[in-house]
């Protein structure tokens, strides 16, 4: 779509000259400047700190970003634009946002103060406007692209999202995070027009001025994945001097000299700057008499003088933007630009003293002791800001349009299965019992679709292509798996990077939040690649975005495979994460129950996420012994969404098997050679360590949850010694001892899997049902 300059832009203006539209940004620019430097020095020098401990915030960061954001907002977003701001710089958007009357004053003093503004940009915490949390390295500035799908996938099946921009502000230290890569190379991140990149290329990290940071380097790694590539080096003072004799060698120079020399250039006098610029190359001569008749003062601005910090030069590139392809501003700007610490190579961190703060509001005509004061609302840069916010107004967001999740199908699986299998029976199920419900559902896959049983599903689906391509397969009688892609797909796949499947799933899953219409995504992925999503992941989660993983396979169990794939931690992770449910189904009525509760769990403002681990392990469906009775049907189901539930009561019994998952075979073929010995044993079947955590911890006023299910699993009449057995590690559901404080056993898994069948990497691990039977005798008193 066309992105035309909004309305009141220097493009369109009137009433004013290109030069006073200038004039007026750079003022606008200087206030941003001041107010984001006053936010942290605030927060650091005047706001009373009881604890000793540092407050933080980086001034440096956000002075290199100003100019970039400013003219970014007041020039050139519309309002159905989203942006995601560099982490460090979330003062600079909560100083635009205050101008623009979106931020009340009494949040200016609460940077990073308990229920203030957060230390970086959160849509969930923060007070104004915040398009997309950011913070942890790459995934901030990704989003944005999973984010144009997700808006795009909206469009396609709802048609309700509207349109807009989709810009990423990124430090160049962030570029050397590899989910950004994984990111741009995705191939279909090519046809995302609408994508921005705008790079704060000031060639600095947190330790050091970056070395060998080139800029061309960077245009190429773009170019060749497809995007426009627009670099913003110079502004309109240096590029004067380059059209001067001599300037094409000052040019030169400038471009090739260290990253390192030139920041030191920063720290210098103009004398000193007078004898190091022209270098010891062949153009030396030709600089000395260029800069000769420069006065110190148009010195010093000159080599300050980058395309970042230029107004006219960065609304020139804005309005270069190429619609029809993803864009990379790439911005040469100065950590700390207009600060005393301007490119010190320690500036990262690094905060005014109040000597340099006062004299830094001298310099700017500003009130050290009234820092606050926004522009006369009669005044033409109060009028600015007006306009530009009644141009960035955005409508309501609609109800909440989200159809009733059944939880039940009435059918009861039988034969031998894994609960893989039972994942696309569940899927399939939905689409002829709930088809309204089935058609909110996305599945993100990285290329283990048919791996996974998602292959019916996909056939039944499609696959989600921003246009539709030709499967040049499906004539074909012997191929098994269809691949139609078109526009009103179900399935995404993307290449082998779990972390773009993540941020994907995590936009999804919320455009409940963005545009009022819920989606249902599910991303799968081998469970022992979890942990490597686990970040990304997390972070959707805090942003806001509630999804579904499924980690299949799972455990040893996948004994085949060896160590490398075989996940031991993994059910820690779903009993750890916040704002997250996870289960780990033993049979296929219990993967049917858990994900419909967890679809239900989805697309609202007190919605949760979910992980579901997974076997391929076939299961006989008929040791699930479902009840008959609806009524007893009904008592399960909610015993196993909420945590676990008794399959197997005993009389007299004298010991109690927890299991979960792949487990249960194994705890049952247990629990019969010790009736067989004289020793009953109850045996519980557990789905979610995480809700039994949770029960017990509000039990004991820890929290708040649900409780019931404790009573109903372990109560204190059957407290008997207690054995634990799951394929993941041993202290997952260690804690459980702890309800009735009886004695225990836990096994699992602790090391590094083994290559072999499931019996001997079973035997290994010690949680086949020998070790299980040993166990059991030896809790006994």
């Amino acid at each position: 779509m066309p992105h035309t300059a909004p309305a009141g832009s220097a493009a369109t203006h009137s009433f004013n000259s290109e030069s006073e539209v200038l004039r007026n940004l750079e003022q606008i620019q200087q206030q941003v400047l001041w107010l984001s430097t006053s936010m942290i020095h605030h927060a650091n020098r005047v706001r009373p700190n009881t604890s000793g401990l540092k407050v933080g915030g980086h001034q440096a960061s956000c002075a290199s970003m100003v100019a970039i954001m400013t003219a970014l907002w007041f020039e050139q977003l519309q309002s159905g634009d989203r942006v995601s701001v560099k982490p460090h710089a979330s003062p600079v958007l909560h100083s635009i946002n205050y101008l623009l009357g979106n931020l009340e004053e009494r949040y200016l003093t609460t940077l990073r103060e308990y229920k203030g503004l957060q230390s970086y940009p959160s849509r969930s915490k923060d007070p104004d406007t915040v398009d997309y949390s950011t913070g942890s390295v790459g995934i901030g500035a990704t989003a944005p692209i999973w984010g144009a799908i997700a808006r795009r996938y909206v469009q396609t099946a709802v048609g309700t999202s509207g349109s807009g921009r989709q810009y990423s502000l990124v430090g160049d230290a962030e570029l050397d995070e590899g989910a950004v890569w994984e990111a741009i190379l995705d191939p279909g991140v090519a046809e995302l027009g609408e994508v921005v990149w705008i790079v704060d290329l000031n060639r600095q990290s947190l330790d050091r001025v970056v070395p060998n940071l080139a800029a061309g380097r960077l245009e190429k790694m773009f170019g060749a994945a497809g995007w426009q590539v627009i670099t913003v080096k110079f502004g309109a003072l240096l590029e004067s001097l380059f059209a001067q004799p001599g300037g094409h060698s000052l040019r030169t120079r400038i471009l090739e000299m260290p990253n390192a020399e030139y920041q030191r250039l920063l720290r210098c006098t103009p004398e000193q700057v007078r004898d190091r610029l022209p270098g010891d190359g062949p153009g030396r001569s030709e600089i000395m008499s260029l800069i000769a008749d420069l006065d110190d003062s148009t010195l010093s601005a000159a080599i300050r003088n980058l395309g970042g910090h230029d107004m006219e030069a960065l609304i020139r590139a804005y309005r270069q933007i190429d619609d029809t392809r993803p864009t990379a501003v790439i911005a040469y700007t100065i950590k700390g630009y207009g600060l005393p610490t301007e490119g010190h190579p320690q500036n990262h961190s690094s905060l005014l003293s109040v000597k340099e703060f006062e004299q830094f509001a001298e310099r700017l005509g500003r009130d050290p002791n009234n820092p606050w004061e926004r522009f006369n609302e009669d005044s033409e840069l109060g009028r600015l800001c007006a306009a530009t916010a009644e141009r960035l107004q955005r409508g309501p967001i609609p109800a909440l349009n989200t159809p009733e999740v059944p939880v039940d199908s009435g059918r009861t699986p039988k034969g031998t299965a894994s609960t893989q299998a039972a994942l696309g029976r569940v899927l399939l199920d939905l689409t002829r019992s709930a088809p309204e419900v089935a058609e909110r559902v996305v599945t993100v896959s990285p290329d283990v679709s048919s791996t996974t049983n998602l292959a019916g599903w996909v056939n039944k689906v499609g696959v989600w292509s921003a246009a539709e391509r030709k499967n040049w397969f499906d004539d074909d009688a012997e191929t098994l798996m269809h691949w139609r892609e078109k526009p009103t797909g179900q399935h995404m796949e993307l290449g082998i990077a779990e972390t773009n499947l993540v941020g994907l799933i995590g936009e999804l899953g919320a455009t409940w939040s963005r545009w009022g219409e819920p989606l249902f995504p599910i991303g799968v992925m081998y469970d022992p690649f979890v942990e490597r999503a686990l970040e990304p992941w997390s972070y959707g989660i805090y942003a806001g975005g509630q999804s579904i993983l499924i980690g299949t396979p799972s455990g040893v169990t996948l004994a085949a495979e060896g160590g490398a794939h075989q996940s031991i931690t993994t059910p820690s992770i779903g009993l750890e994460q916040p704002s997250c449910i996870s289960y780990e189904p033993a049979f296929g009525i219990d993967v049917e129950w858990t994900l419909l509760t967890s679809i239900g769990r989805l697309g609202r403002p007190d919605g949760t996420s979910a992980y579901l681990r997974l076997s391929t392990r076939p299961v006989d469906q008929s040791l699930a012994n479902v009840p008959t009775d609806q009524a007893a049907r009904e008592r399960r189901r909610r015993q196993v969404v909420a945590g676990g539930y008794p399959l197997i009561r005993r009389a007299d019994a004298r010991l109690t098997i927890v299991a979960m998952g792949a487990m249960l075979p194994e705890a049952i073929a247990a629990g019969e050679r010790l009736e067989q010995a004289g020793v009953n044993a109850d045996i519980l079947c557990v789905t979610s360590p995480g809700l039994l955590f949770d029960a017990m911890q509000a039990r004991r006023g820890q929290g708040e949850a649900d409780t019931w299910i404790l009573d109903q699993l372990l109560p204190a009449d059957r407290a008997t010694p207690m054995v634990t057995v799951l394929d993941g590690h041993p202290h997952t559901l260690a804690f459980l001892a702890g309800v009735n404080r009886v004695p225990s056993v836990s096994l699992g898994v602790s090391q590094f899997g083994q290559v072999g069948s499931l019996e001997d990497v079973y035997r290994h691990h010690g949680i086949d049902t020998d070790s299980i039977v040993r166990a059991s005798l030896d809790v006994l008193p």
